[in-house]
């Protein structure tokens, strides 16, 4: 997979994340633990666009 493809495939994963997060934050019992796995998932895929634009 190209580079570009790469980031491309993570930059819509951190937007599926965000709007999962945003999602969970909604409901009247949000799960915390669920909160806090999905922005951990989504921080590590912050970081890895983050490592892939900096190559």
């Amino acid at each position: 997979m190209s580079l570009i493809g790469r980031i491309s495939e993570l930059s819509a994963k951190h937007r599926n994340l965000d709007e999962k997060i945003s999602d969970e934050q909604k409901r009247p019992s949000a799960d915390g633990l669920v909160l806090k796995d999905l922005k951990r998932q989504k921080l590590r895929v912050k970081e890895q666009l983050r490592h892939l634009k900096a190559s």
